[in-house]
């Protein structure tokens, strides 16, 4: 399904959100945080989407290779961390978002970028969820 073209004012819509939810939060993390939870998700769009907009911005190829084991990877900082436990526990809602990763997210983000942060989040699984139930493939821009 051409999403865009079938509901335009929902998609132009999530576009806002997505633009809004950006504000103030640091480039390369953003694009951190959404390729992780495209991940989670299997979002192989977004994924690739996202790896392309990370490498634009700057983004060390080790450190994008090494997301998908951000735990055992001495490569990140303690903030993006927390940002990447967050947007982890966030994506998998279901199994609820521990008090000790929120805790630490917030330790590492004032209360304004913190909110940014969860938009950000929120708003990548909805671009995934979108991209993909309508069957949305790599290299499909």
């Amino acid at each position: 399904m051409d999403f865009p073209r079938v509901a335009p004012k929902v998609f132009r819509a999530v576009l806002a959100l997505d633009t809004a939810a950006r504000e103030g939060l640091d480039p390369l993390l953003l694009e951190l945080v959404q390729i992780r939870a495209s991940q989670v998700n299997g979002c192989a769009y977004c994924v690739d989407y996202h790896l392309g907009d990370a490498r634009a911005a700057g983004e060390r190829t080790e450190r994008l290779d090494q997301l998908a084991t951000w735990e055992e990877s001495s490569l990140y900082t303690a903030k993006e961390r927390a940002a990447l436990a967050l947007a982890e526990a966030v994506t998998r809602l279901p199994e609820g978002v521990p008090d000790a990763v929120y805790d630490e997210a917030a330790r590492h983000f004032g209360e304004q970028e913190l909110a940014q942060l969860i938009a950000l989040i929120f708003t990548v699984n909805t671009w995934n969820r979108m991209n993909v139930t309508t069957r949305r493939t790599p290299g499909a821009r």
